[in-house]
């Protein structure tokens, strides 16, 4: 056996945590060893008490165990104390080392002069005792080799040097012996600390990992709740910590203030400036309202030009505090040899009088903001009695809903899809439209969540379905069809279940049926949505995902969900001019092209926009470019005559 005896004989390791481990699990072992010690020494003392000197029996045995006691409890209570550092654990294992040496020599001393009294059972009990002695403690050091290997030597080679002299073949054999199975010991040890070794290394090169992975998190969800351009927290972030507000509130009571910044004039200035121009002002907007901020404010932009703001102290004055704020925004901005002047209107609602949900405080809040405009941009609003006068015009679309003949009342209206590579329509959108005898028309934002809240939106689905379908089979073969699903119609297996029966039924195949969903309505219940989308992926029917871009799920869900296309938010197309605008539109482009999926963007109004878009490699547009939403009648009218004339406007824009 060869041993890396330098390497085995000092204790200077650089690691740090390969010492704290030693001494953490020093600090379970050596209590053992002293024990050990002083219960064989206390036997052997006892076998001899009747041939051996008594300060040999006694003495001499009380002071190695009580030398024995004082160290055994120093480890029981130094776990009572602070945990050392890499320095200190090196200093306490070289001062056990040392120790461990000096009562090893004092133990093997007191056996030998034992064993030159007594007749042989007494001198076996001595060498049965160095055996126990030097095996229990290389056991007990294991993850101290030097301590370990010092207690060998010293205990070995003393009864090595005590035996092999005396010519007695016996206790030579035994000597011998006990030495050969002392050597192959300490290689187990030192194979044993080798594994010991790489194992806490691996765990702290683990645990950096994990420490830097969890750095990295919290770096990226500080990105992911903060806005990049203004610095302030985003709408992710305000949304959270309004629900987190509410929870508290709900339990212990007290009021907060919910209010929405909504700049006045700002559209003017991306329009004459630019939208760097406007994005800086966006930053020294951001800039303003963090100063005028308190610590108990929250203060967040939500999108847009629109900013977000909690109140917790000071709730009697909000509408005062909100008029400083609109009163702050309307001094001028400094933009390099620009000077700048806007506005800002806000809106206010207070929990719990306002409302006591997210929905019903932003709703709230938003009715203020809108009183607030119309009655003098400038100013600040407090949700009130006359704001829920305006709130009762949506219980009368509630009314209407109600008591309507769903299937005599509601149609349907078809937007193209356009593959401007053929100039063709792949596709037309179909778009719920409801006319009420008693309101009129009423639209689609508004009475879709209205649907909602009454538990009328699967009826309206359903409806509505039926009524594409028939119209869809009245198109050519090869334009398909879109249909938008809500976020209760995914999450619901009764809606699933009667699409699935429809179109099994109907006219249309479901090879042409394309179903739209949100990310909204996605995350609402995800694990049902998924199931959902399977289940009509299953029949034929593709599924698209829609408004893609405005929603707050994470894009690693794209992996999870089964989609064939994705469709980008209008609000995308608007930001063309924008650089930062055109990048986000190239990297949503490229992230179809790597997921293999078909990539539709909504909302091109200009021939500008379209050109961008084309260099771009979008293909797949839908817009008021091409064609607005039609009945029937008016887009097969559309479809012979005007298609045409859009092929003519798609090839001047590429000319």
């Amino acid at each position: 056996m060869v041993f890396a005896l330098p390497e085995w004989t000092r204790i200077g390791t650089p690691d740090d945590a390969v010492a704290v481990a030693q001494w953490r699990e020093m600090r379970r072992q050596v209590p053992f060893l002293y024990a050990l010690l002083i219960v064989n020494g206390a036997a052997v003392a006892y076998t001899h008490r009747a041939v051996a000197p008594l300060w040999l029996t006694l003495w001499a045995a009380v002071a190695l165990a009580s030398l024995s006691a004082v160290r055994m409890v120093h480890w029981l209570t130094v776990g009572t104390r602070q945990q050392p550092d890499g320095l200190g654990a090196r200093r306490a294992l070289r001062r056990t080392t040392l120790l461990s040496a000096v009562l090893a020599a004092g133990y093997v001393g007191w056996a030998v002069a034992l064993d030159d009294y007594g007749g042989p059972m007494e001198r076996a009990h001595v060498a049965l005792f160095i055996a126990i002695t030097v095996i229990g403690c290389i056991f007990c050091l294991i993850c101290l080799p030097q301590a370990a290997l010092a207690v060998t030597v010293i205990v070995t080679g003393a009864y090595l040097v005590h035996y092999l002299p005396s010519g007695d073949t016996v206790w030579t054999a035994i000597a011998l012996n006990i030495a050969a199975v002392t050597l192959v010991m300490v290689q187990v040890m030192f194979n044993s600390f080798r594994a010991f070794t790489a194992l806490v290394r691996s765990r702290e090169e683990l645990g950096a990992r994990q420490a830097e992975s969890e750095r990295l998190g919290r770096e990226n969800a500080l990105l992911a709740h903060t806005d990049s351009l203004t610095g302030l927290p985003n709408r992710r972030y305000f949304l959270a910590r309004l629900e987190a507000m509410l929870a508290e509130r709900n339990a212990s009571g007290g009021r907060f203030v919910v209010g929405v910044l909504d700049l006045d004039r700002f559209k003017p200035v991306n329009d004459t400036h630019g939208h760097v121009v406007g994005d800086r002002l966006l930053t020294q907007v951001g800039e303003r309202l963090r100063g005028l901020a308190t610590p108990s404010m929250l203060i967040a932009r939500l999108g847009g030009d629109e900013f977000g703001m909690t109140l917790v102290d000071d709730v009697d004055h909000a509408q005062a505090i909100g008029q400083s704020f609109c009163d702050a925004l309307t001094m001028p901005f400094q933009l390099d040899d620009i000077r700048i002047t806007i506005g800002c209107s806000c809106g206010l609602a207070a929990y719990p009088e306002a409302g006591t949900s997210a929905h019903a405080l932003f709703d709230r809040s938003d009715y203020a903001l809108y009183h607030a405009k119309s009655h003098g941009r400038g100013g600040a609003a407090l949700f009130s009695l006359e704001h829920e006068t305006a709130i009762r015009s949506e219980r009368a679309i509630e009314t209407a809903l109600q008591e309507a003949d769903l299937d005599a009342e509601l149609d349907v209206h078809f937007q193209p899809i356009i593959d401007t590579a053929a100039m063709r329509v792949i596709s037309v959108e179909a778009l719920a439209r409801w006319t009420s005898p008693l309101l009129g028309r009423v639209p689609p934002d508004q009475f879709i969540p209205t649907a909602e809240r009454l538990g009328l939106i699967r009826a309206i689905t359903l409806s509505l379905f039926r009524k594409a379908s028939a119209a869809a089979a009245q198109l050519p073969q090869e334009i398909g069809l879109s249909f938008n699903l809500s976020a209760l119609d995914i999450a619901s297996p009764e809606t699933i279940a009667a699409l699935v029966e429809a179109i099994t039924t109907g006219p249309v195949p479901a090879a042409r049926i394309t179903f739209e969903l949100t990310e909204t309505a996605l995350m609402r219940d995800f694990d049902r949505a998924v199931a959902a989308m399977r289940r009509l992926r299953a029949l034929g029917a593709q599924i698209a995902l829609d408004d893609f871009g405005t929603g707050y799920s994470s894009l690693g869900y794209l992996r999870l969900l089964p989609l064939d296309k994705i469709k980008v938010d209008r609000s995308f197309a608007a930001d063309l001019q924008d650089v930062s605008g055109r990048n986000i539109v190239t990297a949503i482009f490229g992230l179809c092209r790597n997921l293999a999926l078909d990539c539709v963007i909504e909302g091109v109004e200009s021939e500008e926009q379209l050109l961008r878009l084309q260099e771009l490699g979008y293909r797949l547009v839908q817009g008021y470019l091409f064609a607005r939403p039609m009945p029937l009648p008016a887009l097969r009218t559309w479809l012979a005559r005007d298609l045409g004339a859009g092929a003519a406007l798609a090839q001047n824009a590429a000319a």
